[in-house]
């Protein structure tokens, strides 16, 4: 467990890869990130994966909600509501992750969606719009070993189709985890 670990609002769009939710996962598991979500940010990432995967059962999907809301059970925002009428963002759907963030008091929105949370906006709450890229990047440089480590749970989760280390980062940089990639590549033994 890191001492000061950042509160991050997970956005759906870092919940819907797989590999990349893993991940994301095992890092608040651990205890480097105190992670933040809602059950409309679960229904967003839901909706899009059942929508563009049709063979994949909704009742996997919501499996897969409930186990990540039974380990982190902290993780779950629910007085948020009422915040969202008087926020302002270039797209009003995304007003509930950044209410989300409000309520919890979040200092990031881990979001490929960056355009959507501008500066600007997230300024007046003390929050800041981060890509997945940057925020493991950043995580690793606070919290170096533990990150490792917590990649290396992460691999190791995938029981039934545990990839090698290299096909597990390769799947991270083909969904867009350039920089962090290129990190772990650096630690490939750690990460065995």
């Amino acid at each position: 467990m890191a001492s000061n670990p950042p509160v991050a609002v997970y956005d759906a769009c870092v919940l819907y890869p797989f590999h990349l939710r893993n991940v994301l996962i095992q890092c608040a598991f651990d205890g480097l990130v105190e992670a933040r979500w809602t059950d409309d940010i679960h229904g967003e990432w839901m909706r899009n994966l059942a929508a563009n995967t049709p063979a994949l059962p909704i009742e996997r999907l919501i499996a897969t909600r409930d186990r990540m809301k039974a380990v982190l059970p902290e993780a779950d925002v629910t007085n948020y509501r009422s915040l969202i009428t008087d926020l302002k963002l270039p797209d009003p759907d995304d007003r509930h992750v950044l209410a989300a963030a409000i309520a919890a008091k979040a200092s990031i929105i881990v979001t490929w969606n960056l355009k959507d949370f501008p500066a600007s906006d997230l300024r007046p709450y003390g929050v800041t719009s981060q890509s997945p890229d940057d925020f493991l990047t950043d995580l690793h440089a606070a919290f170096p070993d533990a990150l490792i480590s917590s990649v290396k749970r992460a691999r190791l989760n995938l029981r039934k189709t545990t990839p090698s280390v290299d096909a597990f980062v390769d799947a991270l940089q083909q969904g867009g985890l350039k920089t962090f990639s290129e990190v772990l590549r650096r630690h490939l033994a750690g990460l065995k």
